[in-house]
């Protein structure tokens, strides 16, 4: 790594004693002498094996749940199902007061995706638990099920969570979160050229080598100690208090270690019902993922629909865009929100655009609950607006990359979402990028700076 001083030397500090020099990473000795603990080493006698009896339907009611011959499987210790589970409905983000809660531990009365978990299954090993799970027997009334956003969206479609009444995450501005500045059809107008594209993504399953899981030991006193590999510890801690109704005090998390996340382990999916189970039993309980399930059932990145539509000068200003973004929550909230949320308010790009119309929508569906995957929200939205800026270029003739010098935010420019740009950079970034890929550009724009007052 390089560490360019010459940049920005009247407002840096000189006295950095970590940006720019090499620092290894605390973990890596354990890591490569196979030192590391992961919550999986933890092996407590009398440990007990969970296994969730999954829904084969996307969208379902529940007419009855039979566990009486799941209960007389050799090795079966306990079954739960929803009435065993204190704080049944829940939503990970109620904690920074984003609601409604809409998701369920155990499912109780309906399944609103495919490989939602029904019933949870204790047994003295890993094989009979899973043999027991396929034995409980679930009555079911398929429903209609919806799986496109735009379809989700329309008036009749099924209503995939009764918990928001409708298919779509309601924002304090509506039914999407909206960012509004300037005059957008006035930009139109003005425009020589109009483009509008879309852009659509798939979901996208992070698969880490270590699936997600957690061990609990009972400690006494009516306190826990669960090794987790959750990557939210604290959100992990505070939900599992509020779903089992206890302290938090009483709960103590191990983690810290995390055989790969990706933001894929911020959901609170094992952890609640496994201490719950270790309450229930008074015995030690291991609750892990299958390779399987961690590529059906857990959370991916969102499928995300992004509309742009850009009116552009001949000199290369762009002079309004309108955006709308759809995010695929599935079934549930849990980050969606949120993601959306950041979709919003990055859609305008590291541009300065007089003129932004931005809706985004939080849509569910009966697919599989997405959630938090590498700058979720933006990267996707990333990918099309930087596609769309080379379309733009080609449109009206003009180099990509002096295109995105034309419109790129310096330092004082009001953004769309009316935050000022501060310490932009953007410009030496894109200088240094052009002389690190040899591609040339006009002087005049290896003289511009962030600064307003600097070119």
């Amino acid at each position: 790594m390089e560490l360019r001083k010459d940049y920005f030397a009247d407002v840096r500090k000189d006295g950095l004693h970590e940006i720019g020099q090499p620092r290894p990473r605390l973990d890596s000795p354990g890591h490569v002498t196979g030192k590391t603990a992961y919550f999986a080493d933890r092996n407590f006698p009398g440990m007990l094996h969970l296994k969730m009896v999954r829904s084969p339907h996307h969208h379902a009611r529940i007419r009855s749940i039979d566990t009486s011959e799941a209960e007389k499987h050799p090795g079966v210790v306990k079954v739960l199902t929803a009435k065993d589970v204190p704080h049944n409905v829940y939503t990970i983000l109620i904690l920074i007061q984003i609601g409604p809660e809409d998701e369920t531990v155990l499912a109780d009365g309906k399944v609103r995706w495919k490989g939602e978990a029904v019933v949870a299954v204790l047994a003295e090993t890993e094989r009979a638990a899973q043999e027991a799970a396929a034995k409980v027997k679930v009555d079911y009334e398929v429903l209609p099920a919806v799986f496109d956003m735009e379809k989700a969206l329309k008036p009749g479609a099924p209503i995939v969570n009764e918990y928001h009444g409708q298919n779509y995450y309601l924002y304090d501005s509506g039914e999407c979160r909206k960012v509004r500045f300037g005059d957008v059809e006035a930009g139109f107008t003005q425009a020589d050229h109009i483009l509008e594209q879309s852009y659509q993504s798939s979901p996208i399953e992070h698969a880490p080598t270590e699936t997600t899981g957690c061990v609990v030991a009972p400690e006494g006193n009516d306190r826990f100690t669960c090794y987790t590999n959750t990557q939210a510890m604290f959100f992990t801690l505070d939900n599992t208090s509020i779903i089992l109704q206890m302290p938090g005090s009483k709960l103590h998390f191990v983690g810290g270690t995390v055989g790969g996340g990706f933001g894929g382990k911020v959901d609170v999916i094992v952890e609640p019902i496994a201490i719950l189970a270790a309450k229930l039993t008074a015995r030690p309980v291991c609750f892990v993922y299958s390779r399987e399930e961690e590529m059906q059932v857990s959370s991916p990145r969102a499928a995300e629909k992004v509309v742009i539509k850009d009116g552009v000068m001949k000199d290369g200003r762009i002079v309004a865009r309108k955006v709308t973004g759809y995010t695929d929550a599935g079934a549930y909230s849990r980050h969606s929100p949120y993601g959306a949320q950041k979709g919003a308010a990055h859609y305008p790009g590291p541009y300065t655009i007089p003129n932004v119309w931005i809706d985004t929508y939080c849509v569910y569906t009966n697919r599989t609950p997405s959630s938090a995957m590498r700058g979720f929200g933006v990267t996707i939205g990333d990918f099309a607006l930087e596609v769309q800026m080379d379309k733009l270029a080609r449109l009206i003739g003009m180099d990509p990359l002096e295109f995105r010098f034309i419109n790129a935010y310096r330092d004082g420019d009001m953004k769309a979402h009316r935050q000022p740009t501060e310490g932009a950079a953007l410009i030496e970034c894109m200088q240094e990028a052009s002389r690190a890929a040899n591609w040339p550009v006009a002087e005049k724009f290896m003289a511009m700076s962030s600064y307003r007052k600097g070119a």
